[in-house]
């Protein structure tokens, strides 16, 4: 598959997507407590895609998955199934979904503390975040995902976790999975070269440890092994001439660098 550039019109349209994108995260924010099952997370999700007039293209996708987000507790990497077990104080909950507008998708991810969690998952939390935007600075025209990758890893593994190797990154735009693959782990100076047009669900994964990430009996779910915390990070990045332009979210203000 090649690389998909999309036009200054494609860019725009996806600007729009994220806009309502990051709209429902916000909306969903204040409900993620403990007590709150993440089926009910789901559902509110599906409803604010619909009533904005968008699609859910993890409905189904691949003829197998059946939610229109991902819900990933604790150990659980990405692609968690949304069920009704209550949250409860210190879990570490990654919500995932994707997000079609007028022909146009948009990827993001967040992961969020509920209640009070241990200093080391709080840690975790905010590595994965800051490792987010280490790497956005590089997604300039003319570096290459490899310095992306190198990057993040660097960050990463400089505060003692471990970049999780089995899912990257990738393209996204006129699909939910385009051309390039963006790892977070890697070697500067390797990979596709970043070009103006190019649009890439960026999206650092991390673990307390280090592990191999192994897929459960439901096909989907991806573990990184009991006990072993993980966290995740995504936008939707634009490459531009003047620079990376966020798609989804909100720049990262001064006073949290």
């Amino acid at each position: 598959m090649a690389i998909v550039i999309k036009s200054p019109w494609e860019l725009e349209r996806m600007a729009e997507t994220g806009r309502l994108h990051t709209e429902i995260f916000a909306e969903l924010e204040p409900l993620i407590r403990p007590g709150v099952t993440t089926l009910e997370l789901e559902q509110f999700v599906a409803r604010a895609i619909k009533e904005r007039g968008g699609v859910a293209p993890q409905m189904g996708y691949q003829g197998t998955y059946p939610f229109a987000t991902c819900m990933s507790l604790n150990e659980v990497v990405v692609h968690g199934f949304p069920g009704k077990r209550p949250l409860k104080e210190g879990d570490v909950l990654k919500v995932d979904f994707a997000f079609t507008y007028q022909g146009f998708t948009t990827d993001m991810a967040r992961t969020y503390a509920i209640g009070k969690v241990s200093p080391e998952a709080e840690k975790l939390i905010r590595v994965t975040e800051e490792a987010f935007w280490a790497g956005l600075e590089v997604m300039k025209a003319g570096n290459r995902t490899g310095d992306v990758a190198a990057t993040v890893q660097q960050y990463v593994e400089g505060h003692g976790f471990w970049v999780v190797r089995e899912m990257v990154g990738h393209g996204v735009g006129r699909s939910m999975h385009e051309d390039p693959q963006v790892p977070n782990f890697g070697k500067a100076g390797q990979g596709p070269k970043l070009r103006p047009g190019m649009t890439l669900a960026f999206e650092p994964m991390v673990t307390q440890f280090p592990a191999k990430v192994v897929i459960l009996e439901d096909g989907w779910t991806a573990s990184a092994g009991k006990g072993n915390l993980a966290a995740h990070y995504e936008n939707t990045v634009a490459i531009t001439e003047a620079g990376p332009r966020l798609l989804t979210g909100s720049p990262r203000s001064v006073a949290a660098r």
